[in-house]
């Protein structure tokens, strides 16, 4: 009896895990910490391993690109259909900091399996979900009989993100024509839990700034002075104190300008999913949740824009007491962006605001830093609707839709080469990113590579000849 496509790609992925997680693992071993400048070396090793083994994947173009800093790896595999979409898989081989005394029960660079787990620093952030594509290409291809994939597919796998991704965008915008696409791949990201398969649909923006606040040209003396000069220190807390109304919403003028809004179904998609808020404030090391009325906790990590006080000081700060007027104070702030906000307006109306709060007498400078946009997938676009299919069949279960709290470099992506980007990750919140014993679930991974492998067939069916 004939196999059926699904039951060809298990048989495939069956008969080469052993080869695979051989291959991950000798991967995993060279120490790519991106962050450490003694470990330059090893990123640039790590590259080269990349795309070698992109090579001896099958893929034609496998080429180590440099930057500045830390090298990214590009790969690229036509279809040689003409009517196939083109798709971009992003991920990241660089890593964080691991050692041993930091609190991990084996080495962190000797990857080693325990309970059907694979522990190693970069087991699930991120390159044991970047490299699930390369057998998960080649399970498309021997379920197919094809030679080639059934999408253009590239690959863009950078060696900074555990940095700051400070180069990657000027690496897309110079390589923009090369990165061209229909869709964005992007496995960085993570699940639900094991029982409970999920597809991210977007992650916020991020804009933050540092407010510095100055009174007097040096401390002077509270009883001389107090009273009758303004204090920075006190303008600074006004400033923090004026940030928020009494229902926690953001009381900037302009601020909430061209937010998207939750439809009813998304709220009610969020709200399927099994979320214990108890458990969730444990994770948190809270006692209360907090946030904007009219809003659920998940709503409000997902798909709320906030303002948080990241830090305020000012004034004496060391032991017993120094009644002065300190001559300067300062308070920095993040803002976490959603789908229709756009960093520079926020900036524009943050300096407006605070240019009001201040009094007379304090001078006040704001410093930005750099930006992220925020990013969105309608719940109908057809690529999503091709990830959220090739799940299904992977995992046989009902896929669910989250959306992540914090932001990346996918939004550069969307940017500068106006794709959509979608998400596909297995990583599960156990799994202990940037944390000892950073580890990945075997069974996960593998349905990592069984999902890969249905995800091409299905975008060139239902997506041909993308716009």
């Amino acid at each position: 009896m004939s196999q059926t496509p699904d039951s060809a790609v298990r048989t495939y992925i069956q008969h080469h895990r052993t080869a695979f997680l051989d291959d991950l693992a000798e991967w995993l071993r060279i120490p790519s910490v991106s962050a450490q400048p003694d470990h330059a070396t090893d990123v640039r090793r790590s590259a080269d391993w990349l795309a070698a083994k992109l090579k001896e994947t099958g893929f034609p173009t496998a080429e180590v690109w440099p930057t500045p800093g830390a090298p990214a790896v590009f790969a690229e595999w036509p279809s040689g259909d003409p009517e196939a979409p083109t798709v971009l898989v992003y991920g990241h081989h660089d890593v964080q900091p691991a050692a041993r005394e930091d609190g991990w029960n084996s080495e962190p660079f000797e990857p080693v399996v325990r309970d059907n787990r694979l522990y190693a620093r970069g087991a699930a952030d991120d390159k044991g979900q970047v490299f699930f594509h390369t057998l998960g290409v080649r399970a498309h291809l021997a379920a197919t009989g094809r030679t080639a994939p059934a999408v253009n597919l590239k690959l863009l796998v950078e060696g900074e993100e555990e940095s700051g991704s400070p180069h990657f965008r000027a690496l897309v915008e110079e390589h923009a024509e090369r990165l061209t696409a229909d869709a964005v791949i992007v496995s960085d990201t993570g699940m639900w839990s094991e029982d409970t398969p999920t597809v991210c649909t977007g992650m916020r923006g991020l804009a933050e700034c540092e407010i510095r606040l100055y009174g007097p040209d040096q401390d002077v003396h509270s009883g001389s002075f107090g009273g009758a000069v303004p204090n920075p220190a006190t303008a600074a807390a006004r400033l923090v104190a004026a940030l928020h109304d009494e229902h926690a919403r953001v009381a900037i003028p302009g601020f909430y300008d061209g937010v998207i809004e939750l439809t009813d179904r998304e709220r009610a998609l969020f709200a399927e999913l099994p979320f214990d808020e108890q458990q969730w404030l444990r994770t948190a090391r809270s006692y209360a949740t907090h946030g904007e009325a009219g809003h659920t906790t998940l709503e409000r990590i997902w798909a709320r824009p906030t303002a948080e006080v990241n830090g305020i000081g000012g004034g004496y700060q060391g032991p017993g007491s120094k009644t002065i007027i300190p001559s300067s104070a300062m308070v920095k702030l993040s803002f976490r962006l959603v789908a229709g906000q756009d960093p520079d307006h926020v900036e524009k109306v943050v300096r407006a605001w605070a240019a009001e709060q201040v009094p007379a007498g304090i001078r006040c400078e704001i410093a930005f830093g750099g930006a992220t946009r925020p990013c969105l997938t309608p719940l109908d676009h057809p690529a999503l609707q091709s990830v959220v299919r090739a799940m299904g069949r992977a995992f046989e279960k009902p896929v669910r839709f989250t959306r992540e709290g914090g932001s990346g470099p996918a939004a550069d992506l969307q940017e500068v080469l106006g794709a959509p980007v979608l998400f596909l990750g297995i990583s599960v919140p156990s799994d202990g990113w940037h944390a000892p014993d950073e580890k990945v679930e075997l069974d996960l991974l593998l349905k990592g590579v069984e999902t890969s492998a249905y995800l091409w067939g299905d975008l060139a069916e239902h997506w041909s000849h993308a716009p």
